[in-house]
């Protein structure tokens, strides 16, 4: 490794379900990564120490000095130690101000702390937190106004004002899914017979949730049976069909709480092909100015050691390329 391309970070995105590790150059610049199924629900024997040090020992006993962030639901109530969250409106400095110091055998270990929302019906977020910030580090026009959307098994809107997240809400769209999918009804055809990927099928069940109105979608979740058994739908097309369904409830719902129904500037943050699929929802309800922003959890990171001093660029320099070399 060249000097130019020497490593300034070790950077973690530790969820709930999987754990990715990022050594970090000048600017941001990814140098390597690993990632392991390691989520805090399945680290081995919940043993959380052994798997940081098994994944990031090598690059520790070459780097001793190098320093480290986490975040993610590493640093929750279920994780390895818990950091209290933020409360909003929350900016990057006060996600700085809230890093708690982890003695590890590899040196210190820095837990971002998630955000919380308060009132009569609170709720949190760890680790989409840093991909915010990372976003308005790659898109600092979106700090003034913007609707950050960041899909998975529960998916997250985010509004920012004036830099700072000053609010959001959580659709348990993804976990739904599973479910209904792996234990009901509606998805034993296609565990039984296998799924097919039918766009047509997804955007007929974005249109039912669109057109249910107040109704929303319960009366309609047992459609994606009955137009199976009129043979209006295969069961290979089902899934898709329920996807659209859930998908388009979220969506109804949140265009639907828009003050004066108008939509600031909208931005997908995560997996590719999910925001993908997201994209073609919101067209769907005529939502058509969307962007979709790569890399942000990685851009937050470095920008928040940057802002804590972790590292000694500052946070002007976080590259807007962050590419694997």
């Amino acid at each position: 490794m060249t000097e130019c391309l020497a490593p300034t970070l070790i950077a973690l995105d530790w969820g709930t379900s999987s754990l990715r590790a990022y050594l970090l150059g000048e600017g941001g610049r990814v140098l390597d990564s690993q990632s392991r199924p390691w989520g805090v629900q399945h680290t081995p024997h919940g043993d959380f120490a052994r798997a940081y040090e098994e994944l990031i020992g090598e690059w520790y006993r070459q780097w001793p000095e190098l320093p480290a962030l986490a975040c993610g639901m590493i640093g929750s109530r279920q994780g390895w130690r818990e950091v209290p969250y933020a409360v909003c409106p929350a900016t990057a400095n006060d996600l700085v101000d809230g890093l708690l110091a982890l003695d590890t055998a590899c040196g210190t270990l820095h837990l971002v702390p998630g955000v919380l929302d308060a009132g009569a019906l609170p709720n949190v977020i760890r680790g989409e937190e840093t991909q915010v910030f990372g976003a308005l580090q790659l898109a600092p026009e979106l700090r003034d106004n913007a609707l950050l959307v960041l899909p998975g098994t529960h998916s997250k809107w985010v509004t920012v004002r004036d830099g700072a997240i000053s609010h959001f809400a959580t659709y348990m769209t993804g976990e739904l899914f599973a479910v209904l999918r792996d234990h009901s009804i509606l998805g034993r055809p296609a565990r039984e017979q296998g799924s097919e990927r039918s766009d047509a099928a997804f955007f007929r069940g974005l249109d039912a949730a669109r057109q249910s109105g107040a109704e929303g979608i319960s009366g309609r979740l047992f459609s994606t049976r009955s137009l199976l058994l009129t043979d209006r739908l295969s069961a290979g097309q089902s899934l898709d069909y329920l996807s659209g369904l859930l998908i388009g409830e979220e969506l109804r719902g949140v265009l639907a709480s828009l003050e004066g129904g108008v939509c600031p500037p909208l931005v997908l943050i995560g997996d590719v092909h999910l925001c993908e699929r997201y994209r073609l929802a919101l067209s769907r309800f005529s939502v058509d100015s969307v962007r979709i922003l790569e890399n942000a959890g990685v851009v937050g990171l470095w920008h928040l050691a940057c802002a804590a001093a972790l590292v000694t660029a500052p946070p002007a320099a976080v590259s807007r390329s962050v590419l694997h070399v």
